[in-house]
């Protein structure tokens, strides 16, 4: 018997993030997933009229490419993934991991022959520019860990996570959406040290509504690329290139990232010195998905936790470019809430959020009460 929960997300992915139609190409790239979810996937992607296409994959197994990988190897791979994308309209990447430090011990130049061919000339040339597409993680042992739950708990929060109403959510970003494409400048202030300001003028904002990730729950925007200014103190951790990176704080003068610190400084610096746009900010966005509510190193969850923000080193979405172009883009993300101490997020100088809740009038039905 089906988990109605399974077919809840199911229903979710094909219809409202892919939008499938009939007599359309859905590629379903399944990472370290369990059959029967990519099974139920193909039969509602078949009920809806589409063409599915699998591709299984395991990072155990990625990690094996990475530490024999050539250049030659990888153009190959990415000729042959990129051909198969171009012939699909629609794409769901379904990633586990049971292992989240599967690749710490892989070199960075590995990684970024990797990054440089499959993620570059696949992904982020085809699949995000040319399809309808969405990510999303599956809950398993390792995630329950991170998230300092139980399975069954962490089950449970995952589905709440995944499935509420985004129909809901959507129609709430609009007035958020409309003044952040009337302000200029910006600034965040606390936890810790942070004092970060930049500007936003001329640059969309763009809803994230359960279309492309799931969980969804973000507006984004990027900023003008030599205005920031400024500390900021992440709070969360983050994984990157398999190594977890905790207390990061960056500081930035017109644009550039001058000083970075974590519990692994050589190690970040080793991905911001990934190339020139590295250094620079791609994307400036704002949490708001009520049932996230606790970092857990995972990116598509926690960049989503309501009263949050993340701030991304590296390339610019194309929805909302501020020009800058890397091999990079990392999500960083910092949590203005009561537990951490909170914060104050300013738009041309008024208060518009504090301790991550919203103060506007037309901001309110975006704070979690309001949401579930």
């Amino acid at each position: 018997m089906t988990d109605p929960r399974v077919e809840k997300l199911t229903d979710v992915l094909i219809h409202y993030s892919c939008g499938l139609k009939s007599g359309e190409n859905i590629l379903i790239e399944a990472i370290d997933v369990p059959h029967s979810f990519t099974k139920a996937l193909v039969k509602a992607a078949k009920e809806a009229g589409g063409r599915p296409i699998v591709l299984l994959k395991a990072v155990e197994i990625n990690r094996a490419l990475m530490m024999a990988g050539t250049k030659e190897q990888w153009d190959l791979i990415a000729d042959i993934e990129r051909a198969q994308m171009e012939r699909v309209q629609c794409y769901i990447g379904v990633r586990g991991n049971p292992n989240v430090s599967e690749l710490s011990d892989v070199p960075g130049e590995q990684q970024k022959l990797y990054e440089n061919t499959v993620w570059k000339r696949v992904h982020h040339e085809v699949r995000i520019k040319k399809t309808r597409w969405v990510v999303l993680r599956w809950p398993n042992s390792s995630m329950a860990q991170l998230a300092e739950m139980s399975t069954e708990a962490f089950e449970d929060y995952y589905f709440k996570v995944c499935t509420l109403d985004y129909g809901k959510m959507s129609r709430a970003m609009k007035p958020l959406v409309d003044l952040m494409q009337k302000t200029d400048q910006v600034r965040l202030r606390g936890p810790a040290d942070t004092d970060l300001s930049f500007n936003i003028k001329g640059i969309p904002a763009i809803p994230c509504d359960g279309k492309l990730n799931i969980p969804d729950g973000e507006v984004f925007t990027a900023p003008v690329r030599e205005s920031v200014n400024g500390v900021i103190h992440f709070n969360c951790p983050s994984i990157q290139r398999g190594v977890t990176h905790n207390d990061l704080r960056l500081v930035f003068k017109n644009g550039k990232i001058v000083h970075a610190t974590s519990t692994v400084t050589e190690k970040l610096n080793e991905v911001l010195d990934t190339d020139e746009g590295a250094r620079y900010v791609g994307e400036f966005a704002i949490g708001v998905n009520p049932y996230c509510t606790k970092a857990m190193k995972d990116t598509l969850f926690d960049e989503k936790i309501a009263g949050s923000i993340h701030f991304t080193p590296g390339a610019c979405y194309d929805e909302a470019s501020n020009g800058n172009k890397s091999d990079i883009h990392w999500d960083l993300v910092m949590k203005q809430t009561p537990d951490v101490g909170g914060g104050e997020m300013y738009f041309d100088g008024r208060l518009v959020r504090k301790d991550g809740l919203f103060v506007v009038e037309e901001l309110l039905g975006l704070n979690p009460e309001n949401l579930k």
